[in-house]
């Protein structure tokens, strides 16, 4: 398996820790990934937007045949619009009983489906494309805006994200139109009878369609929940300059989260179904403009707070990504103040997921890459780049050349989790060849030591 590591180039102070996240090339040859899941074991589920379903292995590798095949069921090109296709899929909390697992797809009509299928009675590695039960269908005005994000809550009720209907500005006032799907997040419970409402949505038994639960939103292009406390983290793509993301903590219902009325924390268009108090809306708890810091940005795709284990510092912090400037962003779980990071050029980050584990991956769907992301001082070093030393070639396979100005003493090779896995005294010359071939691929840490007993710390990717 072959991983090329590509590291942040930005290294910034932030509560006063340096941060360096950076990205690990986990898998490659996708095409347009959308969706990373996990149905309660070790492998990832890959959602391709055009139909695909495929089962990412621990080691990197790809099932060659898909979990599932739903080329026959969505929009396909030439009709296909850009943010059309296959767009989500959530596995049913009882998976591993049940078999039950749910996709939001774009139907040929332009339809908005939700749907729930069987995984294979005796294959764990293949869904059963032939039981089709739709759960909710309603219609899209235009081709974008679509939403498409789908997960289980911590209340295990299916939660739907469902885009303003398109066009640019919302002209129809959805977002805000409690009667209508659009510009919603819908909560449905896939355990009762159609038509699925559970009897605590907000407008069942009042004005209202009874599958909402929240309104107010523009484009919810990936929402989460926090594995620890259960609060809800929705990125919403702006309009003209405003990316936002909102945060409520204990996910109450009702929550107007203020589009079109504002973009962000700015009006955007008063008229029409705007509240006379804007107290009544929530407003974002981050936000930034296209033009802040660093690249040119368009588009958030919303991630995760991390919960996983390997990477304490950046424990309890929410990573999204921007589609355009290809950098990933961070802020505080208590706070809106943003730290980026340099990310890949031309990736087209669409989707973040979590294993099993709550480690973090992030796809991108322009280059068919699956990244994991890490902690570049898991360690507890910082990476010394000076031009005394040169690694090539880095990545490596089966040796590594060594050109260092200093006499060495020692070499040393650490895994992430920080375990010796390698170690020799070395005579004290220049440069040398160094035999890395009874390791297998991944990220380590190579530590040199001259005769001085100082240190130099570079990364090394064996592939």
């Amino acid at each position: 398996m072959k991983k090329i590591i590509i590291f942040c180039i930005s290294f910034l102070y932030y509560s006063g820790n340096c941060q360096s996240i950076s990205l690990e090339s986990f898998a490659t040859g996708f095409t347009r990934p959308l969706t990373i899941t996990n149905a309660g074991d070790s492998r990832l589920f890959i959602v391709e937007q055009g139909g695909l379903i495929k089962i990412l292995n621990t080691n990197g590798t790809t099932n060659a045949t898909p979990f599932l095949d739903l080329s026959n069921l969505i929009i396909q090109e030439p009709n296909r619009q850009n943010e059309q296709g296959l767009l989500g899929l959530a596995f049913h909390p009882n998976y591993s009983n049940n078999r039950f697992f749910y996709v939001y797809y774009i139907a040929p009509n332009g339809n908005s489906v939700i749907s729930r299928f069987e995984r294979d009675a005796t294959n764990s590695d293949l869904g059963d494309n032939t039981t089709e039960l739709k759960i909710l269908e309603f219609s899209q005005p235009f081709t974008n805006h679509n939403g498409g994000n789908i997960i289980f809550g911590p209340d295990n009720k299916l939660y739907i994200g469902s885009g303003d209907g398109g066009d640019g500005g919302d002209p129809g006032d959805r977002a805000q139109n409690i009667n209508l799907l659009l510009g919603k997040i819908l909560r449905l419970d896939v355990d009762i009878a159609p038509p699925y409402t559970p009897s605590d949505n907000p407008f069942v038994g009042t004005n209202g369609a009874d599958e909402i639960w929240a309104y107010g939103l523009r484009n919810p292009w990936k929402f989460s929940f926090d594995s620890q406390t259960d609060d809800l983290w929705i990125a919403d793509v702006g309009q003209t300059n405003i990316e936002e993301i909102n945060k409520v903590s204990g996910n109450p219902k009702e929550i107007n989260y203020g589009w079109r009325c504002f973009e962000g924390s700015i009006s955007f268009n008063s008229t029409g179904n705007c509240p006379a108090n804007n107290n009544d809306l929530t407003f974002p708890v981050s936000e930034y403009t296209h033009t802040t810091s660093g690249a040119f940005k368009c588009s958030i795709t919303g991630g995760y707070v991390y919960r996983g284990t390997k990477f304490s510092d950046i424990q309890g912090k929410y990573l999204f990504a921007d589609y355009c400037s290809n950098e990933i962003g961070m802020i505080e779980n208590s706070g809106g103040t943003i730290t980026y990071f340099t990310g890949i050029n031309n990736a087209g980050f669409a989707a973040f997921g979590e294993d099993i584990n709550n480690e973090l991956y992030i796809a991108g769907r322009d280059n068919g890459t699956i990244y994991q992301i890490v902690d570049s001082n898991v360690l507890g070093i910082t990476e010394n780049q000076s031009n005394s030393a040169t690694l090539y070639p880095n990545p490596a396979d089966t040796y590594i050349n060594i050109d260092f100005s200093k006499k060495i003493s020692s070499i040393a090779i650490y895994d992430l989790k920080g375990k010796v896995v390698q170690q020799k005294l070395l005579n004290q010359e220049s440069m040398r060849t160094y035999d890395i071939s009874s390791l297998p691929a991944g990220l380590y840490i190579f530590k040199i030591k001259d005769i001085n007993q100082n240190e130099l710390n570079q990364k090394l990717v064996i592939k």
